[in-house]
């Protein structure tokens, strides 16, 4: 049988960080992956037709660019292949009525932006980022920390208490973004800002979800939207040569379906082959609660409560991504859209969450606020010459629909079929085509990522939910995963847990591989 210091089970941008820690220190690391190559939802193809280069499920990647682990490996990345594009216009809004804004990264261009929308919201702008200042640099430090270390309980106790009583950073934790952004007297603003919170697994009218608009506004501001050059998987690939290089072994098509335990701590990996490996220090897996407690440890004998909370571990909605292989650029009437990074369509923030509510009532949403990407305005490489790509990213869909909001699309029994995708995806084109009009016209090609095909793809997106587990305040922070596991480190001492069902939850952003390589490596 062969052993390893460490065994990593999956292969998502996380485990793949905490993998390379691990291989870097001259441990000896195994890999373990499900499916035909390493990156969970880190992938590229070729999905509408040939020389069309899409990003399967993730895209851009600001939150790893600022990271800490982006800060130590990034060298040895780029040696590897690994190179980000970006824009100095990371996000926007178009309204179907012509209305449009950008959020320039410079502050002095926001201002400018603001005061064109409303006068006086240049000022409001500059006071909100003023008002979350003193908070900035412990909250972003806890992003690579386990919130249960006493540094980070630290700066949490910190952050939530003033010099008499709670700190006003505390009511954060409990504002909607909708309260957040209200001060703005333009709608254009507000619509621009709040819808960017379901990108976080909340919606704009979500106790909590207040917090995520200030960090969102400083995240894009600060790192644009970074996207690799090639697509999203090079940070994949990057990450698997230099585990390779340092000695690390990479199995894909291999699943782990078992975790043996000896005298209360991980011994040996089983996998679907039929093959077991021996785990001399640690096992890391990339799996939420549920995975782990009711499959990989199913014949070790947990607590009631431990198994409770794992089967109750809870899943957000879908997600739908329409991948489009055009003709031609879109043609934004908006001139500085032709360099944006990720810019939402919108009728406005009432309108939005409207959408969301049919949505949390199983409905498929008539009039939903999305984003849409065009990669290839920035990297040519990914599309024929003169051609493009463009993603449309749809949030906020029902898993399994029990009806159509507008009355006018027939759902069956909630499984996304062929009709049913394609009745949807001509809704969400109509939309599209009030802000670029030449889409679907230039359109050459179509592939769509329903929440169907999520769930078949990894069983870490559950019923089709792309973050990997609902994020709302119950299911947040100190709580995540689960109440009984309020940190990386499971129940059994030698198994740590990372990925999106830990903190600090979904998106490309090597927090939890950075956490967990770390307090191995300490």
């Amino acid at each position: 049988m062969d052993s390893y210091d460490s065994v990593v089970i999956g292969s998502g941008h996380n485990a793949l960080i905490a993998a390379a820690y691990l291989a870097r220190a001259g441990k000896s690391v195994l890999v373990l992956e499900n499916n035909d190559r390493l990156g969970g939802l880190v992938r590229t193809e070729e999905l509408t037709l040939p020389g069309f280069k899409h990003d399967v499920y993730s895209s851009a990647h600001p939150l790893f660019t600022t990271s800490q682990a982006y800060a130590e490996l990034g060298a040895e990345l780029t040696a590897r292949g690994l190179r980000y594009i970006n824009t100095d216009i990371p996000t926007g809004v178009s309204f179907s009525d012509g209305r449009t804004a950008i959020l320039p990264q410079a502050f002095e261009a926001v201002l400018t932006e603001a005061e064109r929308l409303a006068a006086g919201d240049g000022a409001i702008f500059g006071q909100m980022l003023a008002s979350f200042n003193p908070y900035v640099e412990d909250v972003f430090r806890l992003f690579a920390m386990d919130l249960q270390s006493p540094t980070a309980q630290t700066i949490i106790q910190r952050l939530l208490r003033g010099e008499a009583g709670y700190s006003p950073f505390s009511k954060l934790l409990f504002e909607t973004a909708r309260h957040v952004v209200s001060p703005f007297q333009s709608p254009v603003m507000q619509a621009m800002l709040a819808p960017w919170v379901m990108h976080l697994g909340r919606n704009p009218d979500e106790i909590g979800s207040g917090l995520w608009v200030y960090l969102i506004v400083l995240a894009t501001m600060g790192a644009g939207m970074a996207t690799p050059e090639g697509g999203s998987e090079q940070l994949a690939v990057a990450l698997g040569r230099l585990i390779s290089d340092h000695g690390g072994v990479i199995r894909t098509q291999t699943a782990a379906t078992r975790i043996v335990l000896d005298n209360g701590k991980a011994s040996e990996v089983h996998t679907n082959s039929g093959e077991a490996f021996k785990v001399r220090e640690h096992v890391i897996a990339s799996v939420n609660p549920d995975q782990l407690y009711l499959r990989l440890l199913a014949d070790t004998p947990s607590p009631d409560h431990v198994l409770q909370q794992a089967k109750n571990y809870r899943y957000g909605r879908g997600c739908v991504q329409i991948h489009l292989a055009l003709s031609e650029p879109p043609r934004w009437p908006d001139a500085r859209f032709n360099r944006i990074g990720q810019p939402h369509l919108t009728d406005g923030l009432n309108q939005c969450t409207l959408a969301v509510a049919q949505a949390m009532a199983g409905l498929l949403p008539s009039n939903p606020t999305f984003t849409v990407d065009c990669p290839t305005n920035l990297d040519p490489s990914r599309a024929p010459a003169g051609k493009a790509i463009m993603r449309v990213q749809v949030l906020e869909v029902p898993c399994r629909p029990l009806g159509d909001a507008a009355g006018q699309i027939a759902v069956g029994d909630g499984t996304w079929t062929g009709d049913l995708t394609k009745r949807f995806v001509e809704r969400i084109l109509a939309i599209v085509e009030r802000h670029i009009p030449n889409i679907p016209s230039s359109v050459l090609g179509i592939n769509v990522i329903t929440p169907s095909s999520l769930a078949q793809f990894s069983p870490n997106l559950g019923p089709g939910d792309p973050y990997g587990g609902a994020h709302d305040l119950a299911q947040s922070y100190l709580l995540r995963p689960m109440p009984a596991q309020p940190s990386h480190q499971t129940l059994v001492p030698n198994i740590f847990m990372l990925g999106a069902a830990t903190w600090p939850g979904h998106g490309i952003n090597g927090g939890s591989g950075y956490i967990v390589a770390k307090q191995l490596l300490t």
